[in-house]
C-alpha cells in the first residue's frame, strides 16, 4: 500500500538512524561471516558454465513463453512473477524427445532404451504421452494460474494414468513383469500395480469401477473442478444439448441483489492502466528448471516524495483494444419471418487515441501539489495518479491528526498552482483513504465508441440494452444497460457533450441490438440533431419533429404499455423478459378460440432530444404521460431517455425528476443547474466536450466519466449497414390521425381549456375568474377569455363586476355541455 511521505525532520531522524543501524549491522556481519574462499580452477570453471547453461535455459523459455502469450488476448502482459516459462520448456522436450521415439522411430540403442524403459512405466498409451506434454506445456506457458496450486497437476496426472493404465492392464490379463513384452503392450507397471491389487481383492467387477472412478476422480483433480459442482455442470450440459425446441425450460426472473445498471468489472489487466506501478522489493530464487521466482511486497500504488517526482521506469504505453471483424455481442442473425440480418461489423468504428499511463505534465502537476502543501505547512503528500482521457485524478494522504478540511479549503490555491479553473476536489476517493484531487489534462485523449464497444466488458456482456458511456478518470471503459436504469435524464450547457451522447447511444443500440431486440421512438423538436438516422429499421415512426405530435407519440407509449401490462397480468408474468423467454419457449398458451399470434416484445427505447421545447407547447399532457411512464413502464421493457440543456425547474420538474432515477449531467453554467440535475454541486466544475458526471440509479456518488465520441462518418456508414438490410416497419397506430371535430373560431385551439373550465364551474357551480387561473394555472386574460366563452355557451351568467357570475348549468347536464363544445 502507497506510504505517506513523512516532514523533513523526521526524514532526517529516521535517515540518521537507518544508517547508523546500517553501519552497525554491517560490521556485526562483516565480524562473523567466515572467510570466503576464491572460486578457482575447475570449481569455478563448472560453477560458471552452470550459471550460463541457465541463463541460456531462461532465455530459450522467455522466448518461447512470450510468443505462446501473443496469441489472442488477455496474458500478454502476465505478471512475471506468476511466470512459469522453464516448467513449460522442460514438457517441451520430454513431449518431443518421447515424440521422436514412439511415433519416428528414434534408431539406435538410444532410442530401443527409450522406447523399452517408457514403455515398461507406462505400457501401450506411451504412445500418446507427447499429446499430453505438449497440452500442459501450452497450459503452464500460456496462463500457469490455471495449474492451481504448486503439486495439484502431478498428482492429479499420477492419480489419472493409475486410472487408465489400470483399466488397460485389466483388458490384457494383468500381465506381470516377468512378462516384460506383454506388460509394455498392457498399461505397464503403473497399470500392473492398481489393477494387480483389486484383482486380487476380488474380480472384474470390483477392479474396472475403482479404476474408472480412479481415472475420473484424476480428471477433476487436473482441471480443477470441485465434487460439489459436478451435479450443477451436469444440469447445465443435460439442459443445454438435451433440451428439446417443444420443451425448453427457460429460468424467470431479472431483478438480483444490488444490482445496478453500470456493467459489472470484467475487464483484462490493461483496461486499468494505473500511471504510477507498484514499488516491489524483490527476493529472487531460481528453481530446478531456472526459472525466476520472485515475491513482491505489498502495494499498488507509487509512493511519491513531497516536491519529487516519481523515479520509476516509464512504464508501457497501454495500446487500445484490437480490432476484429467478430460480432460486439452474440448476434440474433435471423429475425421473424426467416429475415437474414447481420449487425454491423465492428471495424466500422475507429480507434481514439492510445491512452496514457503517464506524462510529464502530470508528473510537473505532482511537484505543484506537494508545493503547494509545503508553502502551508500540511503534512500531506501525493502518494500518485491515476490519469484519465481529460482529467487525471491526483491521490493524497494526509499524515495522522492533520485535518481534511485543510486539503478541501485548498481549492482555490491549488488552481492557482496549476493554472486551471476547474480542480474538483473529493473527499474522501470512494472506497480509499485519501483524497482525490481532479484537475484537466492538458494534453487530452480522444476516447472513440469504437473502443469502448470492442473493450471485454462490452463483449461479456450480452444485453441489448447495454451502450457505451465512455471512460472513467481511471482510464476504465464504463458500460451501462439502459434497462437498468430504467430512465435517464441527460442535461448540460450548450456544447457540453450531450448531443454527442445521445449519438452514442444510439449507434450502441445499432451496432449491437437487433430490429427484433429494440425499438426506438426518436423525439427531435430542433429538426437536425437526429436526422442521420431516419429510415432505421429500430424505429417505430418516422423521427419526430412536431411538438404537438411529440405529446401524442407519448400518449401512445402510454397506450403501448397498458396493452403489454395487461399480457403480463393475462398471463402470470411480472417482467416483459421472463413473458419472452416463455413466449419463445412455447410456454405461453392462448385461450380456446383466440386468433392472435404472440411474439415476443422488443424493448422501447423513448428519446427525447430537447425536452425544454415539449414543455413549451404542451406542459401538462407532457409531464402527465413522462410521470405515468416513468412510473410504471420498467417491467413493460420501455425506457426514457431524456435530453435538455435548460436544466431549469419549469423544465425538469418535480415529479419528472422523482421518477427518473438516473441522471448524466454535463457541464452546467452554474451550481444551480447542478443542483437540478444531481441534486448537488459538481456538474459547474466539468470542463465541457464531454465530461460529465454520471449518477446511476442506487448509487450515492456519481462517476466521472468522458463520453465516448463518434464522428458523423461513422454514424452514416452504420445506418448505411442497417437501412440496406432492412426497411423500417412503423406503427400505424403511433400517427394514427385522429377523429377531428368542427371547432368554433372563437375557441380556436383552446378546446382542451375550456373543456376544463367548463367541468370545474359546473361541478364547483362557481363563476369566478381567479378560481380558472389558480386551477388551471394560467393568466388572467385567458381566464377571462374562457369565462367569456363559457358566457357565450350559456354556461355563466354576465358579469356582475367583482362577484362571481351565475352558473346556468347543472351538474347533471355536464355531460351535454361538454359534448355541445366539442362540436361547436
Amino acid at each position: 500500500m502507497a506510504t505517506r511521505a513523512s516532514s523533513p525532520s523526521r526524514s532526517r531522524s529516521n535517515a540518521s538512524s537507518r544508517s547508523a543501524a546500517s553501519r552497525g549491522g554491517s560490521k556485526s556481519q562483516q565480524s562473523r561471516r567466515p572467510p570466503q574462499k576464491s572460486g578457482g580452477g575447475l570449481g569455478g570453471f563448472f560453477a560458471a558454465l552452470g550459471r550460463g547453461l541457465a541463463a541460456l535455459w531462461r532465455g530459450i523459455a522467455g522466448l518461447i513463453g512470450g510468443a505462446v502469450r501473443s496469441l489472442g488476448v488477455g496474458v500478454r502482459d502476465l505478471d512475471p512473477e506468476l511466470r512459469r516459462d522453464g516448467t513449460g520448456l522442460l514438457l517441451i522436450v520430454v513431449g518431443v524427445v518421447v515424440a521422436a521415439a514412439f511415433w519416428f522411430m528414434l534408431p539406435g540403442a538410444f532410442g530401443e532404451g527409450l522406447r523399452a524403459g517408457v514403455s515398461t512405466i507406462f505400457g501401450a498409451p506411451s504412445i500418446v504421452l507427447p499429446l499430453a506434454a505438449f497440452g500442459m506445456a501450452w497450459r503452464t506457458l500460456r496462463d500457469p494460474r490455471a495449474n492451481g496450486p504448486t503439486g495439484r497437476q502431478p498428482v492429479g496426472w499420477l492419480v489419472f494414468a493409475l486410472g487408465v493404465l489400470g483399466l488397460f492392464s485389466v483388458s490384457h490379463g494383468v500381465p506381470t513383469p516377468s512378462e516384460p513384452e506383454a506388460m509394455r503392450a498392457a498399461g505397464g507397471i503403473l497399470g500392473f500395480i492398481p489393477s494387480s491389487f483389486l484383482m486380487d481383492l476380488g474380480d472384474v467387477w470390483v477392479a474396472v469401477p475403482v479404476l474408472v472412478a480412479t481415472a475420473l476422480f484424476g480428471a477433476l483433480v487436473i482441471t480443477g473442478i470441485p465434487l460439489h459442482e459436478i451435479p450443477e455442470r451436469a444440469r447445465a450440459l443435460q439442459e443445454r444439448y438435451r433440451r428439446t425446441p417443444a420443451e425448453p425450460e427457460p429460468t424467470y426472473g431479472v431483478d438480483e441483489a444490488y444490482d445496478t445498471p453500470l456493467v459489472g468489472e470484467r475487464v483484462v489487466a490493461e483496461e486499468r492502466p494505473r500511471s504510477l506501478p507498484p514499488v516491489r522489493e524483490e527476493s529472487s530464487n531460481f528453481d530446478l528448471f531456472g526459472e525466476e521466482e520472485s515475491t513482491p511486497a505489498r502495494g499498488d500504488t507509487l509512493p511519491v516524495t513531497a516536491g519529487k517526482a516519481p523515479t520509476v521506469a516509464e512504464p508501457a504505453e497501454l495500446q487500445p483494444p484490437v480490432h476484429s471483424n467478430e460480432p460486439l455481442r452474440a448476434e440474433q442473425t435471423v429475425l421473424s419471418g426467416d429475415i437474414q440480418y447481420l449487425l454491423p461489423d465492428p471495424a466500422q468504428l475507429k480507434p481514439g487515441s492510445a491512452p496514457k499511463a503517464r506524462t510529464e505534465a502530470s508528473d510537473a502537476v505532482v511537484d505543484r501539489l506537494a508545493e503547494v502543501f509545503r508553502q502551508f505547512d500540511i503534512d500531506a503528500a501525493v502518494t500518485g495518479y491515476t490519469r484519465g482521457p481529460t482529467v487525471t485524478r491526483y491521490e493524497v494522504e494526509l499524515g495522522q491528526g492533520v485535518k481534511v478540511e485543510k486539503v478541501t479549503a485548498l481549492g482555490k490555491n491549488i488552481a492557482y498552482a496549476v493554472a486551471s479553473a476547474d480542480v474538483r476536489i473529493l473527499s474522501p476517493i470512494p472506497g480509499k483513504s485519501a483524497i482525490g484531487v481532479e484537475i484537466p489534462n492538458t494534453d487530452k485523449e480522444i476516447v472513440s465508441l469504437g473502443d469502448v464497444l470492442r473493450s471485454a466488458k462490452a463483449r461479456n456482456d450480452h444485453h441489448p440494452m447495454t451502450v457505451g458511456l465512455g471512460k472513467d478518470v481511471e482510464g476504465g471503459y464504463v458500460i451501462a444497460n439502459l434497462a437498468k436504469m430504467p430512465h435517464l435524464l441527460v442535461a448540460g450547457a450548450t456544447g457540453s457533450g450531450k448531443s454527442s451522447f445521445v449519438n452514442s447511444m444510439i449507434t450502441s443500440i445499432m451496432m449491437r441490438s437487433t430490429p427484433d431486440e429494440v425499438r426506438m421512438l426518436l423525439v427531435d423538436p430542433k429538426r437536425v440533431e437526429l436526422t442521420n438516422y431516419e429510415g432505421i429499421p429500430h424505429l417505430v415512426t418516422p423521427i419526430i419533429t412536431n411538438p404537438k405530435k411529440a405529446a401524442e407519440a407519448l400518449q401512445w407509449v402510454c397506450r403501448e404499455m397498458d396493452q403489454r401490462y395487461n399480457d403480463l397480468a393475462a398471463f402470470g408474468f411480472r417482467h416483459i423478459d421472463d413473458f419472452n423467454k416463455a413466449v419463445r419457449a412455447g410456454q405461453v398458451k392462448l385461450p380456446p378460440g383466440s386468433e392472435r399470434v404472440l411474439a415476443p416484445y422488443p424493448y422501447l427505447l423513448v428519446i427525447v432530444d430537447e425536452l425544454a421545447d415539449l414543455m413549451m407547447v404542451a406542459p401538462r399532457d407532457v409531464e402527465d404521460s413522462i410521470v405515468r411512464i416513468t412510473q410504471l413502464a420498467r417491467a413493460a421493457g420501455i425506457h426514457l431517455v431524456l435530453a435538455t440543456q435548460r436544466p431549469s425547474t419549469d423544465v425538469v420538474t418535480g415529479l419528472i425528476k422523482a421518477n427518473v432515477p438516473s441522471r448524466l449531467a454535463f457541464a452546467t453554467s452554474s451550481m444551480t443547474d447542478s443542483r437540478v440535475i444531481l441534486d448537488q454541486p459538481g456538474a459547474e466544475k466539468l470542463v465541457g466536450q464531454g465530461d460529465g458526471l454520471f449518477l446511476p440509479m442506487g448509487s450515492s456518488k456519481p462517476l466521472r466519466v468522458q463520453g465516448a465520441w463518434v464522428t458523423e462518418q461513422e454514424i452514416r456508414s452504420v445506418v448505411k449497414h442497417v437501412t440496406e438490410q432492412l426497411a423500417p416497419q412503423y406503427r400505424e397506430d403511433v400517427s394514427a390521425p385522429q377523429e377531428t371535430t368542427k371547432v368554433a373560431e372563437d375557441i380556436g385551439d383552446d378546446l382542451e381549456l375550456v373543456l376544463e373550465a367548463a367541468q370545474l364551474v359546473v361541478n364547483l357551480q362557481l363563476g369566478s375568474t381567479s378560481m380558472l387561473q389558480r386551477k388551471l394555472r394560467v393568466g388572467f386574460a385567458k381566464a377571462g377569455r374562457l369565462m367569456d366563452i363559457l358566457e357565450t355557451r350559456e354556461i355563466v351568467g354576465p358579469s356582475e363586476g367583482s362577484k362571481p357570475r351565475e352558473v346556468l348549468v347543472k351538474p347533471d347536464d355536464l355531460d351535454a355541455v361538454l359534448s355541445n363544445l366539442q362540436e361547436g
